[in-house]
């Protein structure tokens, strides 16, 4: 007699790249034994994918947990697992406090699910298996994929090298290690044939791809490769470090029609002295060239960054020089985070560590300034096409679409608000511009 399925449920928090994460970890369930469904309350196992960049990743996760085991008492669910990043950095810790979870894994432990929970279930106590953090997936690795059918991301390099001050990142995975380009290509060509439409490129730094292989891969050489594969429609970046950004880069998002004219760049301060105590390789003059060069070569091109505030010595004075630099209006958009003191970091071992209500402050301070900007860049699109992708309706009424501008990223800018014109979900469309708030755009589709 066939044995019954086990019903699976997964929550994943934090980045696009713990989101991967999580779909290879279903990936490695078999469909024969395991069954994935949404709703915990159902589920016989359940698996929570974690994040602690932050101290506010770290609350977030501890909070889900303790919310998701509750249905140990209130629902179906016979096993918790804890995976990813928390359990890589606080495994003996976790297990003292958190006796509910009955299986840690770590960041590079998805292939080994199966075993573990096998053997879990077979009596074979085995709270703590975080291993090490050098797995790195590829064409090949069986992928549950949970986002839409027509946009995707597709994880090009695992890990980082950069060692900037105040991130725990290299400790949690690794350094860097890139895939081949053949095996992104293969991915992408697999995922565009089941229908996906926009690809999403991302690692913990994209322009780093390549630099630790001995094959010569560049990131400029795999975009040449992904443009060539027919039906991807677009193609975009996220996180591209200053430094790594190169004229010939720049030139191939100018030519290359499928790759969107959008790049994510964490700056993370413009003050010179807070850069170098960053260890980000980059000054302030070196950051207006990169803008500049990039303005001038694609002028339409969407920018996005994000910042620190309350970095361990941040005075007044540098917090002014960065709140005019955002004032100045050269990213559509912005994203802020108040410093985290992270153990095991060198920023955590800085003098002058800055009060937490300074760097609420200056939180607030730099958002109404970006809001202020996004508000006068999205007014200055209102009359313009700009191709969309339909995503479905909006959450206040089925009578209007959403989408998302090519000037839009998955997950985490505006969107676009359709008040004429049908398409299905998951078309791109041509769709006129004719009002705009803070951060969203509102318009008419004119061509399908």
């Amino acid at each position: 007699m066939a044995l019954k399925k086990q019903k699976v449920a997964l929550v994943s928090l934090g980045c696009p790249k713990n989101l991967v994460d999580a779909e290879v970890m279903l990936g490695h369930l078999p469909a024969d034994r395991f069954e994935i469904i949404t709703d915990e309350a159902k589920a016989d196992i359940i698996i929570v994918n974690t994040c602690s960049f932050i101290k506010e990743a770290k609350e977030e996760s501890v909070e889900t947990i303790l919310e998701v085991a509750d249905f140990k008492k209130n629902g179906n669910c016979r096993k918790l697992v804890v995976s990813g990043c928390l359990p890589q950095r606080y495994q003996d810790e976790l297990a003292r406090e958190l006796p509910e979870v009955d299986l840690f894994m770590g960041t590079g432990d998805a292939p080994r699910i199966v075993e573990l929970l096998d053997a879990d279930l077979e009596g074979e106590r085995l709270p703590l298996a975080v291993g090490m953090a050098d797995y790195l997936y590829d064409h090949t690795t069986p992928r549950v994929k949970s986002s839409p059918f027509y946009s995707t991301y597709v994880k090009i390099a695992e890990g980082c090298a950069n060692h900037c001050s105040y991130c725990i990142i290299p400790q949690l995975r690794g350094t860097l290690r890139s895939r081949s380009i053949a095996s992104v290509v293969a991915e992408v060509q697999r995922l565009v044939a089941e229908g996906v439409k926009e690809v999403n490129l991302i690692a913990q730094d994209v322009t780093a791809y390549g630099a630790d292989r001995e094959d010569g891969a560049r990131l400029e050489d795999l975009l040449g490769e992904l443009v060539k594969i027919e039906g991807l429609q677009w193609l975009r970046l996220l996180y591209a470090y200053p430094d790594g950004i190169s004229d010939e880069l720049i030139e191939l998002i100018a030519s290359e029609e499928k790759i969107c004219k959008y790049l994510d760049v964490p700056l993370q301060h413009v003050d010179d002295s807070i850069l170098a105590m960053m260890n980000r390789r980059v000054d302030q003059a070196a950051i207006r060239g990169l803008l500049d060069r990039l303005r001038r070569r694609i002028p339409e091109i969407t920018l996005r960054t994000s910042f620190i505030v309350g970095f361990p010595g941040e005075t007044e004075s540098q917090f002014e020089r960065l709140l005019d630099f955002v004032n100045e209006g050269h990213f559509e958009r912005v994203g802020v985070f108040r410093y985290s003191r992270e153990e095991g970091t060198a920023a955590a071992e800085l003098e002058s560590q800055v009060p937490e209500r300074i760097k609420k402050s200056r939180y607030q301070k730099l958002m109404k300034a970006q809001k202020r900007v996004s508000f006068r860049k999205n007014r200055a699109l209102v009359g313009n096409t700009e191709p969309v992708l339909i995503e479905g309706y909006s959450e206040e009424t089925d009578l209007l679409l959403r989408g998302r501008s090519i000037r839009q990223a998955p997950d985490v800018d505006g969107q676009v608000y359709v008040t004429a014109g049908h398409a299905d979900i998951g078309s791109i469309v041509a769709l006129r511009i004719t009002d705009s708030s803070d951060y969203d755009l509102i318009g008419e589709i004119v061509e399908s």
